[in-house]
């Protein structure tokens, strides 16, 4: 392949995948979906749209149920008659409830185009919830993003970790996550050698960057922005390559809509350059 045929290529890819990337966002259940972020007290927590509720849900019948949380963190939901509401896709009155952090996939509770599941957060639970029909959805303004540029295809150098070092995670809602860096991507632009941390969301899974730059706030969104990468292909326990294509450099889903958690980035990974590749700020803010 020519170097003209190989740049071709590559802006394909990356049209490509900014057309699914809005397509993720903008699916029914996608983040511009989100309309809430309630957070669960301990005991009966009764649920609903009408303002009487201890959780006052901005879709849904007026009164959905009561949604018991135990003091172990087992969850316990007492669907209200004539609610019309299916736990995993079945008309029950009740059901126990799973979260986001047993390995599985949450339970989901749906009330006609809305629904919510249950998250943890630093040891709190929280209903996420999401309506077909949310502002954030039905006004989507697109995305910006700087021209593609094939030269922040980067590829850096993989330095694995032995062991593994831990990297502290502030979040945008004031938590803060401990996670394990297996390595670090090293590369150099400008003359200039930088490096960036990431982590594994799950075993297995590609690396997870939370990064930031001089454009940050300014031109792209202030808190980070996401990129993944392929795992080296020695695996992460040897030195080798992994690319950076900076072009896929996008915003969280907390410059969307504010009931998201993300991640802000750490010191580590705020670089000293400017990115002008990948996703803009979001004109439609929130």
């Amino acid at each position: 392949m020519s170097a003209n045929e190989a740049v071709s290529s590559h802006a394909r890819e990356i049209e490509q995948w900014r057309i699914d990337r809005v397509q993720r966002l903008t699916a029914v259940d996608g983040w511009l979906s989100l309309i809430g972020l309630e957070w669960l007290q301990q005991g009966a927590n009764r649920l609903g749209s009408a303002p009487d509720n201890d959780i006052v849900l901005k879709a849904g019948p007026a009164h959905l149920g009561t949604l018991t949380l135990a003091a172990d963190g087992g969850m316990h939901l007492q669907l209200a008659e004539g609610s019309g509401a299916t736990v995993d896709g079945k008309a029950v009155t009740e059901a126990a409830l799973v979260d986001d952090m047993h390995g599985s996939a949450p339970s989901s509770v749906r009330f006609g185009e809305a629904g919510f599941l249950v998250i943890e957060r630093d040891g709190r639970k929280a209903l996420r919830v999401k309506d077909a029909n949310a502002e954030a959805r039905r006004d989507f303004a697109g995305i910006d993003c700087f021209p593609v540029d094939p030269s922040w295809r980067i590829e850096a150098q993989w330095v694995p970790f032995d062991p593994a070092q831990e990297l502290q995670m502030g979040t945008v809602i004031g938590g803060v996550d401990t996670v394990q860096v297996p390595g670090k991507a090293v590369f150099q632009r400008d003359g200039r050698s930088f490096e960036l941390l990431p982590y594994q969301e799950e075993p297995g899974g590609e690396l997870f960057f939370v990064l930031a730059d001089r454009t940050s706030g300014k031109e792209t969104y202030g808190a980070a922005r996401f990129l993944y990468a392929a795992l080296p292909a020695g695996g992460l326990d040897r030195p080798g390559t992994v690319v950076l294509d900076f072009n896929k450099a996008y915003n969280p889903p907390c410059s969307f809509t504010p009931f998201a958690t993300c991640p802000l980035a750490p010191p580590e990974n705020r670089l000293d350059l400017a990115v002008t590749a990948g996703e803009k700020k979001y004109r439609g803010g929130h």
